[in-house]
């Protein structure tokens, strides 16, 4: 058994300080300290931590968060693990993005446990193997913490993939924490300025947002053929195509946009914000003043055959406002989308912009001819001049 500092310390020494997850029992005494340390306290310096609403969205802002320069450490219960599985596989492997995984492991073999840890408890171990998550045990003592770091990280800069730390029951002495609960934000304002008129394509809505946006801000398109039209319009250093983890562009909108000045624009698809809609909960806590995220929202699963969402019952500008956004528009035409977008560069954000469009794309759109690690590699260089002291 250790202290929490004593994983801490040599991991904030590495490098390693920003972190986000989700709270398992298990990982009361380490995120406790992590949590203190993102107040300004504790004795390992500044770390900064962002509660996520799952764990794969945890994945992802790690991931936003290291394109935007920093080093990540994911925490969660093994139960969540496979919750964190599409991200891990479909984001982290074909990106090459390395984070640093604690997963607990409730219901291990001889632990007496709740009934729905039966299974996963059987299984992690394996289930990391199969994802291609190579890992080790928790360093539960003191003289074995700094040569586990770096079995870790010598693998992760090596590889540009994950690597997983296996927490059981008792490797961490418990430590309590006496720390407010997160302030309330102020509900925003919602600007309704729909014209009922004939709604514009997503590639023309792209290019008008394009038309409006300053050199410096990086945009991450969501996966399927919002990204492939983005490419398709131009393809340049600052765009990242996001290929796979459906739902978690807005959490690496997120992870980038907490460490860096210029603006980071999340082009989300109206199908992808519903798979992960509590990422805005985790937006509107953390109030990135430079995130807009643009819902472009045709009503269907474009790339799938265009089967229907659920998004006409939704008004997502209305969502963002309840969940701490500093404010949101609704706009059907590109006129509004062009005002909208300018108004929200002028103020501080978080903003989101619900765009309505029209289903469907152009016929014959090809896909990014430049590999996902060089997307993320060249938009991680973009990045690197607007990075915030200390990322």
């Amino acid at each position: 058994m250790i202290d929490a500092d004593d994983f801490l310390t040599p991991l904030r020494a590495r490098g390693y300080d920003f972190f986000t997850g989700v709270p398992c029992s298990f990982l009361t005494p380490l995120i406790n300290k992590v949590v203190e340390g993102s107040m300004g306290g504790g004795a390992n310096g500044r770390l900064d931590y962002v509660a996520a609403a799952s764990e794969g969205e945890a994945v992802a802002i790690a991931s936003g968060a290291w394109l935007a320069g920093r080093e990540t450490v994911v925490m969660f219960q093994n139960s969540g693990l496979g919750n964190a599985v599409n991200p891990l596989t479909s984001l982290n492997h074909p990106f090459q993005i390395p984070t640093l995984v604690v997963c607990t492991w409730r219901g291990g073999p001889g632990l007496k446990d709740e009934p729905q840890h039966e299974v996963m408890g059987q299984i992690t171990p394996d289930l990391l193997e199969v994802i291609r998550v190579p890992y080790l045990p928790f360093p539960n003592e003191a003289g074995s913490v700094e040569q586990a770091i770096t079995v870790a990280t010598s693998y992760m800069d090596k590889s540009g993939l994950p690597f997983a730390f296996i927490m059981e029951k008792g490797d961490v002495k418990d430590d309590g924490l006496d720390a407010p609960t997160l302030p309330a934000p102020e509900m925003g304002p919602v600007h309704e300025m729909f014209t009922g008129g004939e709604l514009p394509g997503r590639m023309k809505s792209m290019e008008a947002i394009l038309e409006v946006l300053p050199d410096n801000a990086g945009i991450i398109a969501t996966t399927g053929k919002c990204g492939r039209e983005l490419f398709t319009i131009e393809d340049r250093e600052q765009h990242l195509y996001q290929v796979g983890s459906m739902g978690g562009a807005a959490g690496m909108g997120l992870g980038a946009a907490l460490n860096v000045t210029s603006p980071i624009v999340v082009f989300d698809g109206d199908g992808a914000a519903l798979m992960k809609l509590g990422s805005m909960a985790t937006i509107g806590s953390m109030r990135p003043e430079n995130l807009i995220h643009m819902v472009l929202d045709n009503g269907t699963y474009d790339s799938t055959g265009g089967q229907p969402t659920t998004a006409p019952a939704v008004r997502f500008a209305r969502v963002a406002q309840a969940c701490g956004y500093a404010a949101g528009w609704e706009v059907d035409d590109l006129a509004g989308l062009k005002q909208a977008t300018a108004e929200a560069l002028k103020t501080p954000g978080p903003h989101l912009i619900h765009m309505k469009i029209a289903p469907g794309s152009m016929k014959e759109l090809g896909r990014p001819t430049v590999t996902p690690p060089d997307v993320a590699r060249r938009f991680r260089d973009f990045l690197a001049p607007y990075r915030k002291a200390g990322a």
